[in-house]
């Protein structure tokens, strides 16, 4: 027996051994058990699909248990009394208390006497220039001058003459003519040079000066800067900005709708992203009589004390106010959806029922909707995932407009009852 199963096992090791053999063995093996698994017939279990939402006239119908119910939650419309409106600010420099230089000759810079930050008085000097033109228009003064010192002894020695009858009182006349007219030529230079600098002699050196109290904010000029008037106005930097930063303005872009409680005297809450958890009070000071073409907006202006200084100007913000309301509820911006132009929501009627509203809005907020038309308070909207209530809504409605038999069709008709022949 020993030698026979020694003997099969040599045997089976040869067979084995044989490469084309052995694979063969081995995919015959693999094949069986597929075999095998297919005839056991046995399968992965399934889970059973959740039933669908249907549509019931303008409602939609979740079976209870639904899991899309938990993502659909809700909150009530509560009556407004009044709501926060907010609007984009900005910071910019009090314009009464501000002061732009711009050179009134040409010239180069030969001195600066300020710096960012620094404070100034009035009529201080900022900087001098060394301006061949200024020169010119103090050489005029002192022209004018010497030609009414002039014309006046010759206004007096012709009414010497007069008196004495050698001149006739024409001459006499022509004579104090000129003189006037010295004298005023001499006030036109003298105020020009008195203007912008000293009028006294020809020196050519201009000063700009400040004609505020404040503090140097901004400064555009180096010195030996070549600078010329024409580099002033809008689309140029002024050469020196000197403001009083204690005192701001704030700008606000305000919608038509909310002019009304935007009266000067009113007073407004300002945010800055820059001071988190801070609110700066300031109180409107005037609001513009035209609307803005581009934005639709109405330009409205605020002060706000900044004694501390820790305001800066340019700096950009929300302005709160609170406007009264005679009627109207708030809901979640979240709840509303605009189709084209309407605006719609989802209420929910009873659990697990659904239905649309078309609304009218009298505001818009970032957080909170006020709707004027077609909620009233007490009513649970729809604030998170109403997209999706949406898009199963549509989903029902295709089902069910595949199940309604089109118009004019007539029903299947059912099979006909056996008679007794055939029972029997």
């Amino acid at each position: 027996m020993s030698e026979h199963t020694n003997t099969m096992t040599d045997k089976a090791s040869s067979f084995l051994n044989t490469p084309a053999k052995r694979y063969g063995a081995i995919a015959a093996v693999v094949a069986l058990l597929v075999l095998g698994y297919t005839l056991s017939g046995q399968e992965a279990p399934r889970h059973a699909a959740a039933p669908q939402p249907i549509v019931q006239g303008q409602q939609l119908r979740f079976p209870a248990g639904h899991p899309q119910l938990a993502l659909l939650s809700t909150a009530p419309a509560v009556a407004a009394q009044s709501v926060t409106i907010e609007l984009p600010a900005r910071l910019v420099w009090n314009e009464e208390r501000t002061q732009r230089i711009y050179p009134a000759f040409a010239g180069r810079v030969a001195q600066l006497n300020a710096d960012i930050g620094q404070t100034v008085q009035v009529g201080q000097v900022l900087a001098t220039l060394a301006s061949p033109e200024f020169g010119a228009a103090q050489a005029d003064t002192a022209k004018a001058q010497a030609d009414a010192r002039l014309t006046e002894r010759n206004w007096l020695r012709q009414r010497e003459l007069f008196d004495a009858g050698i001149v006739s009182r024409k001459d006499l006349e022509q004579a104090e003519a000129e003189a006037s007219r010295a004298q005023a030529e001499v006030a036109r230079a003298h105020a020009r040079t008195s203007l912008y600098g000293a009028s006294n002699g020809v020196n050519q050196q201009l000063g700009l000066a400040s004609t505020v109290r404040g503090v140097v904010v901004e400064r555009n000029l180096s010195a030996g800067q070549e600078v010329r008037p024409d580099q002033g106005g809008p689309s140029n930097p002024a050469l020196f900005v000197v403001s009083d930063p204690s005192v701001l303005w704030v700008q606000i872009d305000a919608h038509e709708s909310d002019v009304a409680s935007l009266k000067p005297g009113t007073t407004i809450t300002l945010t800055l992203p820059n001071f988190p958890g801070q609110t700066f009070q300031a109180k409107i000071a005037a609001t513009g009589d035209f609307i803005d073409s581009n934005t639709r907006t109405i330009k409205v202006r605020a002060v706000i004390d900044n004694a501390q200084r820790q305001l800066k100007a340019e700096m950009l913000g929300t302005a709160r106010i609170e406007r009264k309301l005679a009627a109207g509820v708030l809901v979640p911006a979240s709840a509303v959806q605009l189709r084209g132009t309407e605006h719609w929501t989802y209420v929910q009627t009873e659990p697990g029922v659904f239905e649309p509203r078309l609304v009218k809005l009298g505001y818009e907020g970032l957080q909170e909707v006020l709707v004027v038309q077609g909620l009233q308070a007490g009513d649970l909207v729809v604030k998170d995932n109403s997209l999706l209530l949406a898009r199963e809504f549509r989903n029902a409605q295709d089902e069910a407009m595949q199940h309604t038999p089109a118009p004019g069709s007539q029903p299947a008709a059912s099979a006909p009852a056996a008679t007794t022949a055939e029972k029997k």
